[in-house]
């Protein structure tokens, strides 16, 4: 596992989004495409950004799924995950290929559908953040390890939904959603690269908790440290609570 550190939220983006090109662009020139999981929420709006800027990209040789959606939301739902990627990723791109988790009506079909699209060729770069519970999508603790099936169907805890109101994506616990559709803990491992953006105080003692505690289903982020491919992008306020020599360097510049 890389972990880097910089000075600021839009430098840590850059950074983690310059890697993100590189990896897809190394795909096509390796098979032509590129498949790649977009992770969502308000941690990812920078990084976005700042990926769907780049010149370097050809995104017609993208192919993308998502990490997660509500149950019952509908996609015209300020919150609906769906509607985030169109408006922060696909109508900038021009992505052709996108595979929707549409959990309005049946969610255990969705999940069944996507995933067998999910499985027929290996991922390339998963890029997903870390919750505030230390959940990994919507894997909330305890999360399950042990499952093969590329999406499964979720309940939410309190401290998820809570996140999700203090976000501002819902007025109150109570509008949240209790379950959701959710790439699994083994699924998100086969990606060949993982690139987990984690800006914001608030994440600090997940961070801390992933990074340095135990490797358990309570702590779901922390399972990120089994995979071989790992780079984990924090701010100065998300690895506050981290010890110096896994926190390392806090980076002025963003220019690698």
């Amino acid at each position: 596992m890389h972990i880097k550190t910089y000075i600021d939220r839009p430098t840590m983006s850059r950074a983690a989004a310059r890697q993100a090109g590189r990896v897809i662009e190394e795909a096509i020139a390796a098979r032509g495409q590129a498949r790649i999981i977009a992770a969502t929420g308000a941690s990812q709006f920078d990084f976005l950004a700042a990926l769907t800027a780049s010149p370097d990209v050809d995104w017609q040789a993208v192919e993308m799924f998502h990490l997660d959606e509500y149950v019952g939301l509908s996609i015209d739902h300020p919150a609906s995950f769906r509607r985030y990627l169109l408006e922060r990723l696909i109508d900038k791109t021009s992505i052709p290929r996108f595979h929707f988790l549409n959990a309005e009506r049946d969610a255990a079909a969705a999940a069944r559908s996507v995933g067998q699209e999910l499985s027929a060729a290996p991922i390339d770069v998963a890029f997903v953040g870390i919750g505030e519970n230390g959940h990994l999508a919507f894997n909330d603790p305890p999360a399950d390890f042990d499952t093969d099936e590329p999406y499964i169907v979720v309940e939410l805890d309190e401290a998820c939904r809570r996140q999700q109101v203090g976000e501002g994506w819902f007025p109150s616990v109570e509008a949240v959603p209790q379950q959701a559709v959710s790439m699994s803990i083994r699924q998100i491992l086969k990606a060949n690269a993982i690139i987990c953006v984690v800006p914001d105080g608030r994440k600090a003692a997940a961070v801390q908790s992933s990074l340095e505690g135990e490797i358990t289903p309570t702590v779901p982020a922390s399972i990120l440290r089994r995979h071989e491919a790992v780079t984990v992008y924090l701010d100065r306020d998300s690895a506050a609570l981290l010890e110096a020599a896994t926190r390392g360097p806090v980076r002025e510049r963003d220019d690698e």
